[in-house]
């Protein structure tokens, strides 16, 4: 069994930045695949981006690449999303997930309970 805490969200202005965590239980953290959803009021859950069990495999959709940067701290049980140049689109409960298997992407069994971004215009 794993699980998730996210910590690190709240409002910010657009162009702002900030930085959220996810704090993972359980002994085989460190051979799942990790990644953030987030899901906007009104819409459906988003994928956003994923990272490999290793860390040398990384997904993002269009609308973030070039602002956020997802990262992995195996030895602290930690993957973090860096989020720059924020816009008021990206608001969202962003959700962290960790999958099914060990050393495979996909199938995201696993949730955190969510952290709200906001950004203002």
């Amino acid at each position: 069994q794993v699980q998730l805490v996210e910590s690190g969200g709240g409002l910010v202005q657009a162009g702002g930045s900030l930085r959220l965590s996810c704090a993972a239980s359980g002994r085989t953290f460190s051979s799942r695949a990790m990644a953030w959803f987030r899901q906007a009021p009104g819409k459906e859950r988003e994928f956003v981006t994923a990272i490999s069990w290793n860390g040398d495999n990384i997904y993002y959709i269009d609308s973030v690449k070039g602002r956020f940067t997802i990262s992995r701290d195996n030895a602290k049980n930690t993957v973090y999303l860096q989020m720059n140049s924020l816009k008021p689109e990206d608001t969202a409960v962003y959700y962290c997930a960790a999958s099914r298997l060990t050393y495979a992407m996909g199938m995201y069994d696993y949730w955190g309970q969510g952290t709200q971004v906001t950004v203002s215009s």
